[in-house]
């Protein structure tokens, strides 16, 4: 976090020598345990790799994908076998954008159809999320024991541990969040750095605006990623829009901390039309580049509906058919995801609403089996895969959010600030549609930045590293027992969560209980 210089003059300083100063932030270099941080990071993405991969084909309905992999695995042998486009003759229309189902083709390619072929890329994912969590958390909060403890929150979290160990598309899109935020959340220090070398060059106060920022490469990374997102999910453009209003104000701030005359104006003039380009123009590039293979296509779905299920004419026409195709195939698609309502009839017994997301009070079985299951001991024994957040991070939600808040409009703290964006774009949204059918495994996206948010909080508990020296040289008892007894709450909390995690191991990986072990992981009635 950025510190200030404070030039004004100390308690008992003589008035006539001292003389107040503008406040400038002060060089940050970051975290420079570099590569203990590394050593950290690498450390715990391969613990992560390990529980994401251990018996990753396991369960399969009879060699056959579960639940939804049986939309999405055979979509992407489809795209692997078929020249990069999938017919879905199965369904009768394609419902998402390609880029999720291309990267479960990856595996597939890898490891043929099977489980470790449709669930590789998942796991491989799952993997790389703890890495940016880690990554991004230390660089937030300076601090590799904070990065560290995010780390090791999202390895014992059930929701994104059950998603990176099957083929569908929402841990995809979580990484490319995450991703792109981590991108923001660079060039925010790159773009302090750069005023920085301008103040010292006495280039801020030439115009009220302040000096142009170059090219921004992590911001254009940030917009790629983006683009990738919305190529997994449309909900992807939320992000787009809430990232893309974090990284203006992340602007402003930056231009205000620098004694820039008009920040906002400057923003407005220098940064507003660049990250148009890079957030809008960019993701649209990268969305419409992920269809490579339905454009190149002769029988991708809706690929010559011009002059087919739509007219040649018309006030559009001079709009390439091609284009004009893909237009017809996605309002086809939004018209399928528009009639899933509940006042239509659609009713699924594991649906949930966006209320119940931050808690998760209502999970969603993925798997069960009780018929010929063999191997807990007893005659009679059931197996299954529970989509549930460990309830020692979920159910600490509100609270965090609460102090996240607090802490983010009282001091203000920016990381505060920029884990709520990426919070509120993956649960807020939602809310626009409620009749909608809608499940618990669209908060997936909103994990990584829930365990951000616990490890700033735990880091607030943890209090500051250093001692207090006191009169006389000493130090400050309270000082040490105060960090003595935040060091103990947080190791606490975090053996809590492994232990619930621990707990919650045979109902998130399908091993063989007794029917009374299955219902006594149940604690809720909103989880039967």
């Amino acid at each position: 976090m950025t510190q200030l210089t404070d030039t004004r003059p100390a308690i008992g300083a003589d008035p006539v020598r001292s003389s107040p100063a503008p406040l400038r932030p002060t060089r940050d270099v970051g975290p420079t345990d570099r590569t203990r941080g590394w050593l950290v990071t690498i450390f715990l993405t391969v613990v992560a790799a390990v529980t994401r991969f251990t018996m990753l084909n396991y369960p399969t309905d009879a060699g056959t994908p579960v639940f939804d992999e049986k939309h999405y695995a055979p979509q992407a042998w489809q795209m692997l076998t078929g020249g990069g486009v999938e017919d879905n003759p199965a369904y009768g229309l394609v419902v998402h954008p390609p880029v999720g189902k291309q990267m479960i083709a990856l595996g597939e390619a890898l490891f043929g159809y099977n489980g470790w072929g449709w669930r590789f890329t998942a796991a491989a994912f799952g993997t790389v999320l703890v890495l940016l969590v880690i990554r991004i958390t230390r660089r937030m909060t300076r601090s590799t024991l904070i990065g560290a403890i995010a780390g090791i929150l999202l390895i014992a979290d059930g929701l994104t541990f059950v998603s990176s160990r099957i083929g569908m598309l929402d841990i995809f899109q979580a990484v490319f969040v995450v991703g792109a935020f981590g991108c923001l959340i660079v060039d925010r220090d790159e773009v302090r750095a750069r005023l920085a070398r301008a103040d010292a060059e006495g280039r801020i106060g030439l115009t009220d605006f302040g000096p142009r920022l170059g090219v921004r490469w992590w911001r254009f990374g940030a917009g790629a990623l983006l683009g990738l997102s919305c190529g997994t999910k449309w909900s992807g453009i939320y992000f787009i829009l809430f990232f893309g209003l974090l990284t203006i104000c992340f602007d402003v701030a930056a231009r205000r901390a620098y004694g820039v005359r008009r920040p906002w104006v400057g923003a407005a003039v220098r940064d507003l039309g660049p990250a148009l380009y890079v957030l809008v123009l960019i993701p649209l590039l990268i969305y419409l580049a992920s269809y490579w293979g339905w454009f190149a296509s002769e029988d991708g779905y809706d690929r010559y509906s011009v002059g087919n299920a739509i007219g040649t004419g018309g006030p559009w026409s001079w709009i390439p058919d091609a284009l004009r195709a893909l237009w017809h195939n996605q309002a086809e698609s939004l018209k399928f995801h528009s009639s899933l309502t509940n006042s239509a009839g659609n009713h699924h017994p594991w649906e949930s609403k966006p209320w119940s997301w931050p808690m998760g009070l209502r999970p969603m079985l993925y798997y069960y089996a009780d018929s010929g299951v063999t191997g807990c001991g007893q005659n009679a024994c059931v197996k299954a895969v529970l989509l549930v957040g460990t309830p020692a991070m979920w159910w600490l939600s509100l609270p965090m959010l609460a102090w996240a808040l607090w802490r983010a409009i009282t001091r203000p703290d920016w990381r505060y600030a920029a884990m709520v964006v990426g919070y509120s774009a993956g649960l807020l949204p939602w809310f626009a549609d409620l009749d909608r059918q809608m499940y618990y495994f669209y908060a997936v996206p909103m994990a990584p930045f829930l365990v951000m948010g616990l490890a700033l909080t735990l880091g607030d508990i943890l209090g500051p590293s250093a001692l207090v020296r006191g009169p006389w040289g000493r130090w400050h008892a309270a000082a040490t027992e105060r960090r003595s007894l935040g060091l103990l709450l947080v190791c606490l909390y975090i053996g809590l969560v492994i232990a619930n995690f621990i707990w919650l191991w045979p109902i998130l990986t399908a091993l063989p209980i007794t029917p009374g072990n299955w219902h006594d992981h149940l604690w809720l009635p909103s989880w039967r």
